[in-house]
Protein backbone atom coordinates (compact mmCIF):
# COMPACT_ATOMS: atom_id res chain seq x y z
CA UNK A 1 0.00 0.00 0.00
CA UNK A 2 1.52 3.34 -0.83
CA UNK A 3 1.99 6.07 2.17
CA UNK A 4 -0.56 7.94 2.41
CA UNK A 5 -0.30 11.53 0.42
CA UNK A 6 -3.61 12.89 2.03
CA UNK A 7 -4.37 13.56 5.87
CA UNK A 8 -7.78 13.95 6.74
CA UNK A 9 -7.95 15.89 10.05
CA UNK A 10 -11.68 15.16 11.89
CA UNK A 11 -13.09 16.17 15.24
CA UNK A 12 -14.36 12.36 16.11
CA UNK A 13 -13.89 9.16 14.09
CA UNK A 14 -15.71 7.06 13.48
CA UNK A 15 -19.52 8.49 14.71
CA UNK A 16 -22.66 7.11 13.78
CA UNK A 17 -24.17 10.77 12.94
CA UNK A 18 -21.70 11.10 10.47
CA UNK A 19 -22.61 8.88 7.53
CA UNK A 20 -21.79 11.37 4.79
CA UNK A 21 -17.99 11.56 6.14
CA UNK A 22 -17.67 7.67 6.05
CA UNK A 23 -19.77 7.59 2.76
CA UNK A 24 -17.11 10.17 1.56
CA UNK A 25 -13.80 8.88 2.69
CA UNK A 26 -14.79 5.42 1.47
CA UNK A 27 -15.19 6.74 -1.82
CA UNK A 28 -12.28 8.70 -2.21
CA UNK A 29 -10.13 5.37 -1.92
CA UNK A 30 -12.23 3.35 -4.28
CA UNK A 31 -11.33 6.31 -6.74
CA UNK A 32 -7.55 5.22 -5.50
CA UNK A 33 -6.59 8.16 -3.19
CA UNK A 34 -4.26 7.11 -0.45
CA UNK A 35 -5.53 8.59 3.18
CA UNK A 36 -4.50 8.78 6.67
CA UNK A 37 -7.08 10.26 9.31
CA UNK A 38 -6.20 12.09 12.66
CA UNK A 39 -8.77 12.56 14.73
CA UNK A 40 -9.43 15.15 17.84
CA UNK A 41 -11.07 12.35 19.87
CA UNK A 42 -11.61 9.12 20.53
CA UNK A 43 -14.99 7.65 19.36
CA UNK A 44 -18.21 7.65 21.95
CA UNK A 45 -20.70 5.59 20.45
CA UNK A 46 -20.09 1.49 20.54
CA UNK A 47 -21.15 0.63 17.36
CA UNK A 48 -19.92 1.62 14.06
CA UNK A 49 -21.10 1.41 10.32
CA UNK A 50 -20.24 -0.91 7.92
CA UNK A 51 -18.41 1.11 5.93
CA UNK A 52 -16.04 2.07 8.52
CA UNK A 53 -14.74 -1.32 8.52
CA UNK A 54 -14.14 -0.84 4.93
CA UNK A 55 -12.39 2.42 5.15
CA UNK A 56 -8.23 1.10 5.12
CA UNK A 57 -6.89 4.58 5.54
CA UNK A 58 -4.91 4.52 9.11
CA UNK A 59 -6.40 6.01 12.21
CA UNK A 60 -4.34 8.77 14.55
CA UNK A 61 -5.67 9.84 17.72
CA UNK A 62 -4.84 13.73 18.97
CA UNK A 63 -5.25 14.35 22.65
CA UNK A 64 -8.45 15.79 23.01
CA UNK A 65 -7.28 17.55 26.53
CA UNK A 66 -3.24 18.23 26.52
CA UNK A 67 -2.95 18.10 30.25
CA UNK A 68 -4.21 14.36 29.88
CA UNK A 69 -1.27 13.95 27.51
CA UNK A 70 1.62 16.07 29.12
CA UNK A 71 4.75 14.21 27.60
CA UNK A 72 3.31 14.34 23.80
CA UNK A 73 2.44 18.04 24.42
CA UNK A 74 6.11 18.79 25.05
CA UNK A 75 7.73 17.04 22.52
CA UNK A 76 5.72 18.47 19.61
CA UNK A 77 6.04 21.96 21.39
CA UNK A 78 9.64 21.39 21.64
CA UNK A 79 9.85 20.03 17.74
CA UNK A 80 7.88 23.02 16.80
CA UNK A 81 9.76 25.72 18.69
CA UNK A 82 13.47 24.29 16.54
CA UNK A 83 11.18 24.82 12.90
CA UNK A 84 11.80 27.61 11.14
CA UNK A 85 7.98 28.51 10.45
CA UNK A 86 7.26 28.71 14.28
CA UNK A 87 7.44 32.23 14.38
CA UNK A 88 4.46 32.80 11.37
CA UNK A 89 2.54 30.33 13.04
CA UNK A 90 3.25 31.43 16.86
CA UNK A 91 2.03 35.67 15.03
CA UNK A 92 -0.98 33.94 13.35
CA UNK A 93 -1.99 31.87 16.81
CA UNK A 94 -1.34 35.36 18.52
CA UNK A 95 -3.85 37.37 16.81
CA UNK A 96 -6.37 34.23 16.73
CA UNK A 97 -5.98 34.38 20.53
CA UNK A 98 -6.68 38.25 20.88
CA UNK A 99 -9.77 37.46 19.58
CA UNK A 100 -10.60 34.25 21.10
CA UNK A 101 -8.89 34.25 24.54
CA UNK A 102 -10.19 30.86 25.17
CA UNK A 103 -8.40 27.63 26.39
CA UNK A 104 -10.07 25.77 23.12
CA UNK A 105 -7.63 27.97 21.32
CA UNK A 106 -4.71 26.90 23.34
CA UNK A 107 -6.00 23.06 22.52
CA UNK A 108 -6.09 23.71 19.11
CA UNK A 109 -2.53 25.06 18.92
CA UNK A 110 -1.27 22.15 20.95
CA UNK A 111 -3.01 19.68 18.84
CA UNK A 112 -1.45 21.63 15.69
CA UNK A 113 2.08 20.95 17.17
CA UNK A 114 1.52 17.04 17.50
CA UNK A 115 -0.06 16.96 14.45
CA UNK A 116 2.51 18.59 12.53
CA UNK A 117 5.43 16.68 14.44
CA UNK A 118 3.84 13.27 13.72
CA UNK A 119 2.60 13.62 9.54
CA UNK A 120 4.39 10.99 7.91
CA UNK A 121 6.69 13.06 5.08
CA UNK A 122 4.68 11.12 2.34
CA UNK A 123 1.53 13.36 3.27
CA UNK A 124 1.63 16.70 0.97
CA UNK A 125 -1.84 18.10 1.66
CA UNK A 126 -4.35 18.42 4.79
CA UNK A 127 -8.07 18.47 4.40
CA UNK A 128 -10.59 19.56 7.56
CA UNK A 129 -13.85 18.46 7.38
CA UNK A 130 -16.09 21.18 9.52
CA UNK A 131 -14.61 25.09 9.43
CA UNK A 132 -14.35 25.23 13.39
CA UNK A 133 -11.99 23.02 15.49
CA UNK A 134 -10.81 20.76 12.80
CA UNK A 135 -9.56 23.08 10.48
CA UNK A 136 -8.04 25.65 13.43
CA UNK A 137 -5.57 22.47 13.65
CA UNK A 138 -5.17 21.51 9.87
CA UNK A 139 -4.57 25.37 9.52
CA UNK A 140 -1.72 26.00 12.48
CA UNK A 141 0.19 22.37 11.57
CA UNK A 142 -0.03 23.88 7.68
CA UNK A 143 1.64 27.23 8.74
CA UNK A 144 4.32 25.37 10.76
CA UNK A 145 5.13 22.47 8.17
CA UNK A 146 4.17 24.10 4.90
CA UNK A 147 1.62 21.71 3.78
CA UNK A 148 -0.98 23.58 2.24
CA UNK A 149 -4.87 22.80 3.31
CA UNK A 150 -8.30 22.32 2.12
CA UNK A 151 -11.83 22.20 4.26
CA UNK A 152 -15.23 20.67 3.76
CA UNK A 153 -17.83 22.87 5.68
CA UNK A 154 -21.28 21.34 6.97
CA UNK A 155 -23.54 23.03 9.17
CA UNK A 156 -22.45 23.84 12.60
CA UNK A 157 -19.33 25.04 11.86
CA UNK A 158 -20.55 27.78 9.76
CA UNK A 159 -23.01 29.10 11.50
CA UNK A 160 -21.55 28.90 14.93
CA UNK A 161 -17.81 30.44 14.25
CA UNK A 162 -17.42 34.04 14.44
CA UNK A 163 -17.05 35.53 10.94
CA UNK A 164 -13.26 36.83 11.30
CA UNK A 165 -12.31 32.70 12.15
CA UNK A 166 -14.23 31.82 8.84
CA UNK A 167 -12.96 34.64 6.79
CA UNK A 168 -9.56 34.15 7.05
CA UNK A 169 -9.95 30.18 7.02
CA UNK A 170 -11.48 30.95 3.90
CA UNK A 171 -8.79 33.58 2.70
CA UNK A 172 -5.82 30.40 3.35
CA UNK A 173 -7.23 27.70 2.31
CA UNK A 174 -5.93 26.03 -1.23
CA UNK A 175 -9.70 25.81 -1.62
CA UNK A 176 -13.04 24.69 0.38
CA UNK A 177 -16.64 22.83 -0.42
CA UNK A 178 -19.85 23.13 1.52
CA UNK A 179 -22.52 20.70 1.38
CA UNK A 180 -25.71 23.12 0.91
CA UNK A 181 -26.52 26.48 -1.05
CA UNK A 182 -27.43 27.70 2.37
CA UNK A 183 -23.75 27.02 3.42
CA UNK A 184 -22.30 28.89 0.38
CA UNK A 185 -24.37 31.54 0.43
CA UNK A 186 -23.13 32.73 3.56
CA UNK A 187 -19.32 31.40 3.06
CA UNK A 188 -19.11 33.73 0.07
CA UNK A 189 -20.53 36.75 1.78
CA UNK A 190 -17.43 36.32 4.16
CA UNK A 191 -15.18 35.97 0.85
CA UNK A 192 -15.67 32.13 -0.43
CA UNK A 193 -16.89 33.24 -4.06
CA UNK A 194 -15.00 31.57 -6.05
CA UNK A 195 -12.88 29.77 -3.38
CA UNK A 196 -15.46 27.80 -1.89
CA UNK A 197 -17.86 25.38 -4.19
CA UNK A 198 -21.09 23.60 -3.67
CA UNK A 199 -20.51 19.66 -3.21
CA UNK A 200 -23.54 17.87 -2.44
CA UNK A 201 -23.08 14.96 -0.28
CA UNK A 202 -25.89 12.81 -2.04
CA UNK A 203 -25.92 9.19 -1.63
CA UNK A 204 -23.92 6.15 -2.41
CA UNK A 205 -27.26 3.68 -3.60
CA UNK A 206 -25.02 1.19 -3.86
CA UNK A 207 -24.68 0.50 -0.45
CA UNK A 208 -28.48 0.21 -0.17
CA UNK A 209 -31.17 -2.13 -0.81
CA UNK A 210 -34.11 -1.42 -3.58
CA UNK A 211 -37.16 0.17 -2.07
CA UNK A 212 -39.88 -1.68 -1.14
CA UNK A 213 -41.79 -2.75 -4.25
CA UNK A 214 -45.04 -1.81 -1.80
CA UNK A 215 -46.12 -0.52 1.76
CA UNK A 216 -48.83 -1.22 4.22
CA UNK A 217 -52.33 0.77 3.69
CA UNK A 218 -52.67 1.97 6.88
CA UNK A 219 -54.45 4.63 7.80
CA UNK A 220 -54.21 5.22 11.71
CA UNK A 221 -58.05 3.74 11.65
CA UNK A 222 -57.11 0.72 13.14
CA UNK A 223 -55.63 0.65 17.08
CA UNK A 224 -53.93 -2.85 16.66
CA UNK A 225 -52.37 -1.96 13.26
CA UNK A 226 -50.92 2.21 13.81
CA UNK A 227 -49.11 4.65 11.43
CA UNK A 228 -45.61 3.59 12.28
CA UNK A 229 -43.74 6.78 12.30
CA UNK A 230 -39.71 7.12 12.46
CA UNK A 231 -37.29 9.92 13.34
CA UNK A 232 -33.99 9.97 12.62
CA UNK A 233 -31.38 12.40 14.24
CA UNK A 234 -29.19 13.15 17.39
CA UNK A 235 -30.75 14.02 20.46
CA UNK A 236 -30.28 17.84 19.96
CA UNK A 237 -31.61 21.06 20.18
CA UNK A 238 -31.62 21.81 15.93
CA UNK A 239 -33.61 18.12 15.30
CA UNK A 240 -36.96 19.73 16.63
CA UNK A 241 -37.52 16.46 18.32
CA UNK A 242 -39.92 18.76 21.08
CA UNK A 243 -41.53 19.94 18.66
CA UNK A 244 -42.33 16.41 17.46
CA UNK A 245 -43.56 15.28 20.53
CA UNK A 246 -46.26 18.10 20.94
CA UNK A 247 -47.21 17.86 17.36
CA UNK A 248 -47.73 14.20 18.20
CA UNK A 249 -49.57 15.19 21.38
CA UNK A 250 -52.38 17.22 19.89
CA UNK A 251 -53.05 14.69 16.95
CA UNK A 252 -56.83 13.76 17.40
CA UNK A 253 -57.46 10.37 19.46
CA UNK A 254 -58.78 8.24 17.00
CA UNK A 255 -55.97 8.63 14.81
CA UNK A 256 -53.89 5.44 16.14
CA UNK A 257 -49.77 5.60 15.82
CA UNK A 258 -46.72 4.58 17.18
CA UNK A 259 -42.95 6.47 17.11
CA UNK A 260 -39.03 5.15 16.98
CA UNK A 261 -36.79 7.62 17.97
CA UNK A 262 -33.39 6.63 16.86
CA UNK A 263 -30.28 8.82 17.81
CA UNK A 264 -28.50 9.78 21.10
CA UNK A 265 -27.89 13.08 22.22
CA UNK A 266 -27.45 14.75 25.76
CA UNK A 267 -31.48 15.94 25.73
CA UNK A 268 -32.88 12.12 25.75
CA UNK A 269 -33.89 12.41 29.67
CA UNK A 270 -35.10 15.72 28.95
CA UNK A 271 -37.60 14.83 25.70
CA UNK A 272 -38.71 11.44 27.67
CA UNK A 273 -39.80 13.57 30.68
CA UNK A 274 -41.80 15.31 27.87
CA UNK A 275 -43.10 12.20 26.10
CA UNK A 276 -44.17 10.86 29.57
CA UNK A 277 -45.91 14.58 30.45
CA UNK A 278 -47.95 14.45 27.08
CA UNK A 279 -48.62 10.78 28.02
CA UNK A 280 -46.86 9.24 25.29
CA UNK A 281 -44.57 6.89 26.93
CA UNK A 282 -46.37 3.72 25.17
CA UNK A 283 -46.53 5.49 22.24
CA UNK A 284 -43.14 6.44 21.94
CA UNK A 285 -39.95 4.67 21.94
CA UNK A 286 -36.23 5.44 22.41
CA UNK A 287 -34.02 3.27 20.26
CA UNK A 288 -30.78 5.22 20.74
CA UNK A 289 -27.82 5.38 18.39
CA UNK A 290 -28.05 2.39 16.02
CA UNK A 291 -25.40 1.12 13.03
CA UNK A 292 -26.82 1.76 9.18
CA UNK A 293 -28.08 -1.56 8.57
CA UNK A 294 -30.70 -0.80 11.61
CA UNK A 295 -31.46 2.41 10.65
CA UNK A 296 -32.68 0.91 7.01
CA UNK A 297 -34.25 -1.85 8.55
CA UNK A 298 -36.30 0.86 10.51
CA UNK A 299 -37.05 3.15 7.49
CA UNK A 300 -38.14 -0.04 5.49
CA UNK A 301 -40.49 -1.02 8.41
CA UNK A 302 -42.41 2.44 8.70
CA UNK A 303 -44.98 4.38 7.23
CA UNK A 304 -43.53 8.18 7.46
CA UNK A 305 -40.51 9.98 8.27
CA UNK A 306 -40.37 12.91 9.68
CA UNK A 307 -37.32 15.52 10.92
CA UNK A 308 -38.85 18.63 12.10
CA UNK A 309 -35.16 20.72 12.42
CA UNK A 310 -34.89 24.64 13.09
CA UNK A 311 -32.33 26.63 14.60
CA UNK A 312 -30.71 25.82 17.61
CA UNK A 313 -30.03 28.30 20.56
CA UNK A 314 -26.45 29.75 19.94
CA UNK A 315 -27.14 29.50 16.27
CA UNK A 316 -26.56 25.67 15.69
CA UNK A 317 -28.26 24.42 12.70
CA UNK A 318 -28.65 21.74 9.90
CA UNK A 319 -27.36 21.68 6.32
CA UNK A 320 -28.92 18.79 4.82
CA UNK A 321 -29.59 15.98 6.71
CA UNK A 322 -28.62 13.00 5.04
CA UNK A 323 -30.87 10.52 6.83
CA UNK A 324 -33.71 12.41 3.95
CA UNK A 325 -32.17 10.76 1.30
CA UNK A 326 -31.82 7.69 3.01
CA UNK A 327 -35.06 7.90 3.72
CA UNK A 328 -36.18 8.93 0.01
CA UNK A 329 -33.90 5.73 -0.70
CA UNK A 330 -36.34 3.37 0.81
CA UNK A 331 -39.45 4.94 -0.87
CA UNK A 332 -40.30 6.21 2.53
CA UNK A 333 -43.04 9.67 2.95
CA UNK A 334 -40.78 12.29 4.56
CA UNK A 335 -42.35 15.30 6.50
CA UNK A 336 -39.73 17.89 7.07
CA UNK A 337 -38.91 21.38 7.65
CA UNK A 338 -38.77 24.23 5.12
CA UNK A 339 -35.02 25.29 6.80
CA UNK A 340 -31.87 25.22 5.71
CA UNK A 341 -30.85 23.16 3.09
CA UNK A 342 -34.00 20.83 3.07
CA UNK A 343 -35.89 22.86 0.05
CA UNK A 344 -33.04 22.21 -1.44
CA UNK A 345 -33.69 18.59 -1.90
CA UNK A 346 -37.42 18.57 -1.80
CA UNK A 347 -40.43 20.80 -2.54
CA UNK A 348 -43.28 20.94 -0.47
CA UNK A 349 -46.56 19.21 -2.00
CA UNK A 350 -44.14 17.68 -4.94
CA UNK A 351 -41.83 15.28 -3.26
CA UNK A 352 -43.04 15.60 0.60
CA UNK A 353 -44.45 17.96 3.08
CA UNK A 354 -42.66 20.99 4.64
CA UNK A 355 -43.39 23.06 7.50
CA UNK A 356 -42.69 26.17 9.03
CA UNK A 357 -39.82 25.49 11.40
CA UNK A 358 -40.76 25.39 15.19
CA UNK A 359 -44.24 25.00 14.49
CA UNK A 360 -45.47 22.23 16.59
CA UNK A 361 -49.55 23.08 15.22
CA UNK A 362 -48.30 22.91 11.86
CA UNK A 363 -46.22 19.54 11.77
CA UNK A 364 -49.29 18.13 13.26
CA UNK A 365 -51.55 18.95 10.78
CA UNK A 366 -49.06 17.76 8.29
CA UNK A 367 -48.81 14.39 10.59
CA UNK A 368 -52.59 13.70 10.01
CA UNK A 369 -53.05 14.59 6.79
CA UNK A 370 -50.70 11.87 5.40
CA UNK A 371 -51.27 9.44 8.30
CA UNK A 372 -54.67 8.95 6.72
CA UNK A 373 -54.26 9.01 3.19
CA UNK A 374 -51.73 6.58 1.87
CA UNK A 375 -52.13 6.98 -1.77
CA UNK A 376 -50.49 10.50 -1.10
CA UNK A 377 -48.04 8.84 0.99
CA UNK A 378 -46.79 6.47 -2.21
CA UNK A 379 -46.98 9.68 -4.70
CA UNK A 380 -44.70 12.16 -2.55
CA UNK A 381 -42.70 8.83 -1.44
CA UNK A 382 -42.34 8.38 -5.24
CA UNK A 383 -41.48 11.59 -6.49
CA UNK A 384 -38.58 11.96 -3.64
CA UNK A 385 -37.08 8.84 -4.98
CA UNK A 386 -36.37 9.78 -8.45
CA UNK A 387 -35.57 13.38 -7.18
CA UNK A 388 -32.75 11.12 -5.59
CA UNK A 389 -31.56 9.22 -8.04
CA UNK A 390 -32.11 11.81 -10.83
CA UNK A 391 -30.12 15.12 -8.56
CA UNK A 392 -28.45 13.52 -5.79
CA UNK A 393 -26.05 10.75 -6.64
CA UNK A 394 -22.36 10.83 -4.67
CA UNK A 395 -20.77 10.67 -7.66
CA UNK A 396 -20.70 14.65 -9.03
CA UNK A 397 -20.19 15.97 -5.48
CA UNK A 398 -17.21 13.30 -4.63
CA UNK A 399 -15.61 13.58 -8.21
CA UNK A 400 -15.50 17.11 -7.39
CA UNK A 401 -13.12 16.67 -4.10
CA UNK A 402 -11.53 14.14 -5.48
CA UNK A 403 -10.50 16.21 -8.48
CA UNK A 404 -8.85 18.61 -6.09
CA UNK A 405 -7.18 16.46 -3.97
CA UNK A 406 -5.66 14.75 -6.44
CA UNK A 407 -3.69 17.44 -7.71
CA UNK A 408 -0.16 16.91 -8.67
CA UNK A 409 1.88 18.71 -5.92
CA UNK A 410 2.58 22.09 -6.71
CA UNK A 411 -0.83 22.58 -8.55
CA UNK A 412 -2.56 23.08 -5.30
CA UNK A 413 -2.04 26.89 -4.22
CA UNK A 414 -0.32 27.14 -1.01
CA UNK A 415 -2.02 29.47 1.88
CA UNK A 416 -1.25 33.21 2.15
CA UNK A 417 0.11 32.27 5.47
CA UNK A 418 2.82 30.09 4.23
CA UNK A 419 3.38 31.99 1.64
CA UNK A 420 4.50 34.33 3.83
CA UNK A 421 7.06 32.42 6.13
CA UNK A 422 8.26 31.61 2.82
CA UNK A 423 8.97 34.92 1.75
CA UNK A 424 10.55 35.72 5.04
CA UNK A 425 12.28 32.64 5.47
CA UNK A 426 10.40 31.76 8.78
Amino acid sequence: MEPPRIAIVLKGYPRLSETFIAQELLALEQRGLDLAIWSLRHPTDGARHPMHAAIRAPVSYLPEYLHRAPLRTMRGLAWALRQPRFRALLARFARDLRRDPSAARLRRLGQAVILAQTLPAAVTHLHAHFLHAPSSVARYAAILTGRSWSFSAHAKDIWTTPAWDLSEKIAEAAWGVTCTRDGLGRLDGLGGRGRVDLAYHGLDLSRFPDPPTSRPSRDGSDAADPIEIVCVGRLVAKKGHDDLIDALAILPADLHWRLRLIGGGELRSVLQARVAERGLSERIAFLGALPQPAVIAALRASDLFVLPTKPAPGGDRDGLPNVLMEAASQRLPIIATAFAGTPEFLTHGVDGLLVPPGDSAALSQAIRALAGDPARRARLAEAAYRRLVQDFSMEAGIALIAERLSGPEGSIPVSAVAREAYACGC
